[in-house]
């Protein structure tokens, strides 16, 4: 089957799909996901399962976008002494090798993939352009976001908001090693609150680990709402997006 006729399939399977409480979403994966109990480098299993969650929402018919951190490889932190921007970059390049890693489990899955990267890297990646990922979705592509924003200062998380806006995404995943957002540390405190709703504003005034202050600002302002949930189980990417009360939802009005 040729590669236009397998994209317009999918696309086809995704106007047929059941009614969802979302039909595009983008998914936040930090670079420490990758890593799995290694705690650094790329654990394939891990990449592969993954993997078979995304082809298992794009087949229900959803549009999927994830943008993909670079902490199992490189973070900034782990060189105090090199100049930041320096550092940013090296970090950016990380999440690039992420993405590419993610796009060969999918590819051999049979899913088909894009990688668009904000720092420019043709042969390995198309370059970030708003339309052309918009595009690539609505053909049934799976579109990898690499690269953070392309510019230094700005994390990951900044980034999923920024890329989550630009294509008109109805929900960030932001997925984690925890079930949700709560008051306090789970792992330090047994009596730590869970949060089923939060609005953007709590979550600013408390400090609560959900995203950046920025990231946080930029979904705010444009009503852009965000489910924190544990990615480590498998399966609770579908279950998000089926749309069972898992994790935790940043919104408007919790």
């Amino acid at each position: 089957m040729s590669q236009a006729v397998s994209d317009k399939s999918a696309a086809q399977d995704g106007d047929s799909a059941p009614k969802l409480p979302y039909r595009r979403v983008l998914l936040k994966l930090s670079g420490e996901v990758f890593a799995g109990s290694a705690g650094f480098g790329i654990d394939p299993g891990i990449v592969v399962k993954f993997a078979e969650e995304l082809k298992e929402i794009r087949a229900l018919g959803v549009q999927v976008a994830v943008v993909v951190g670079g902490g199992n490889i490189w973070r900034g932190r782990m060189a105090p002494k090199m100049e930041r921007a320096n550092a940013d970059y090296m970090g950016m390049i990380a999440t690039v090798i992420n993405g590419l890693a993610l796009q060969d489990a999918l590819e051999k899955l049979g899913a088909t993939t894009r990688v668009l990267t904000a720092i420019e890297m043709k042969e390995v990646a198309e370059p970030f352009i708003r339309r052309r990922a918009q595009r690539h979705l609505e053909k049934g592509r799976i579109v990898i976001f690499a690269g953070g924003t392309g510019s230094p200062y700005f994390t990951t998380d900044t980034c999923a908001a920024l890329r989550g806006l630009e294509i008109g995404a109805e929900v960030i995943l932001k997925g984690t090693k925890v079930d949700g957002v709560y008051d306090k540390d789970p792992v330090k405190f047994p009596d730590a609150k869970k949060f089923t709703k939060l609005p953007y504003i709590d979550v600013l005034q408390q400090g609560l680990q959900v995203m950046d202050a920025t990231a946080i600002s930029l979904c705010m302002d444009n009503r852009l709402p965000i489910a924190v949930f544990d990615i480590t189980e498998h399966g609770n990417i579908k279950r998000m997006i089926l749309g069972e009360e898992i994790g935790t939802i940043v919104k408007e009005e919790a």
